[in-house]
């Protein structure tokens, strides 16, 4: 499995959000800048946050983006989900159709509980744990920890 672009600057925003904190608003060319995701590519990516009930976007000269939910109830599992939908390894475990020997393939197990064991992972990851990593932080603030 690949995270796609979209799902990586999307944990990024989110990191980054999380790491200013709950009902801080975020001008946009500040996330931009500081997490390293391209302005047009941040407003789309944002859209999918906000349906989620992940951040809220505020329009306007003084507007930006709010995290609106504890990030120690928003898992890693689901921000991914958001961008890529539900994560599966191999065709076979989400469409069984896609594959006429899905029934009596010894593979196909493999899959499907290699995806499982996947998402319960990443669903045991919440956005207040990557933001304690104080190892992240100094992306954020522009500074490197290596002299």
């Amino acid at each position: 499995m690949r995270l796609t672009r979209a799902a990586e600057y999307a944990i990024r925003c989110m990191v980054y959000l999380a790491h200013r904190g709950i009902g801080v608003l975020v001008v946009k060319q500040e996330i931009a800048a500081q997490a390293g995701i391209p302005g047009p590519f941040l407003a789309k990516i944002v859209q999918d946050l906000a349906r989620a009930n992940f951040i809220e976007i505020r329009q306007g000269p003084k507007g930006g983006y709010v995290l609106i939910k504890d990030p120690g109830r928003i898992t890693l599992l689901e921000v991914v989900e958001v961008m890529i939908g539900k994560i599966q390894l191999n065709d076979c475990v989400g469409r069984p159709t896609a594959c006429s020997a899905s029934a009596c393939c010894g593979v196909h197990k493999v899959w499907e509980d290699a995806s499982s064991q996947l998402r319960s992972y990443l669903g045991g990851i919440t956005f207040a744990e990557l933001c304690a990593d104080e190892s992240c932080l100094p992306v954020f603030s522009g500074q490197s920890s290596n002299p």
